[in-house]
């Protein structure tokens, strides 16, 4: 029980503790949307452009969500409205943004003196050494990003599997889109404290794409998604605190390990799963085709 207790002693390992439940029911319900439609590139594209505000904001004194807020904000406008031109593709609107912002955050950074000390904490987060108003911010920002996903379910359910019939509905598809942007922004700016700008994407693909391998319903996916994300962010604070490790890229990679047991695992769609149901199916058709044979003959 000391394992489990002792870390909990201190103030800072509470404060940790509670911003990865916070952080992981957000990445884990948010996550599921990036999975579904494909937006892991986007994701990963607006976890480097944000570092720029990071960067101006970590020069200027304030909270480096302030800035972030401000650069996730616009490659997410930029993004939706470049992409919208017949002749700029949205991986090429993607890869422009992207590759900007981000070369502009290292040009700033790189003019600062002494920065290389502190490009560490910038680029894998610092959950250790997160306030009390930190907790308090990044729980004000998952009830409202919650709140809009989970009020727009419908909506965002039926643009991700069938966007030309949401269309024909008459749903504002360009708007849900640029929307869900916008909170994949937001759940990347209040997450750079946890895992940093550098493995932030992890912790919003990993624990979805392990849920993805154990339902075939959105419901049961989210529900999956938000407990794997919080038991691989709790998990990987315990062990990082017992091992000495960066507490950030040991959470990705607890995350990492339960992905890979779902890998092999699932139910229905593991790899122990798909090789018995290809055993299966090999078994009957040479039973049907020995049948077939006796009654040939």
């Amino acid at each position: 029980m000391s394992w489990l207790t002792e870390p909990l002693e201190y103030p800072f390992m509470q404060r940790a503790l509670m911003e990865v439940v916070i952080i992981g029911v957000l990445c884990g319900l948010v996550g599921c949307f990036v999975v579904l439609r494909g937006l892991a590139f986007i994701g990963d594209a607006l976890a480097h452009a944000v570092f720029p505000g990071v960067v101006l904001s970590y020069v200027a004194g304030r909270s480096i969500l302030f800035g972030a807020f401000i650069f996730g904000s616009l490659t997410a406008l930029g993004i939706g409205i470049l992409s919208r031109s017949r002749r700029v593709s949205e991986d090429s609107a993607i890869g422009v943004i992207f590759a900007a912002f981000f070369a502009l955050g290292v040009v700033i950074l790189s003019r600062q003196g002494g920065f290389r000390q502190d490009l560490g904490s910038l680029l894998f987060g610092n959950i250790l050494g997160v306030s009390t108003t930190d907790v308090w911010v990044t729980l004000v920002v998952a009830l409202i990003v919650g709140g809009i996903l989970l009020g727009l379910l419908k909506e965002f359910t039926l643009t991700a599997f069938d966007p030309t019939m949401a269309r024909s509905a008459g749903y504002p598809v360009f708007a849900l889109d640029l929307l869900l942007l916008l909170l994949v922004s937001a759940t990347i700016v209040v997450s750079l404290q946890t895992v940093g700008n550098i493995l932030i994407l992890a912790l919003i693909v990993t624990p979805p794409a392990a849920a993805r391998l154990l339902t075939d319903r959105l419901s049961h996916m989210m529900m999956a998604s938000v407990g794997l994300a919080v038991f691989s962010g709790v998990a990987g604070l315990f062990i990082s605190y017992h091992a000495a490790t960066a507490a950030g890229a040991t959470i990705v990679l607890t995350a990492t390990g339960v992905f890979l047991v779902c890998v092999v695992l699932a139910p229905n769609h593991g790899l122990l799963a798909t090789s018995r149901a290809r055993r299966r199916g090999r078994h009957h058709a040479h039973h049907f085709h020995t049948n077939e044979e006796i009654e040939v003959s």
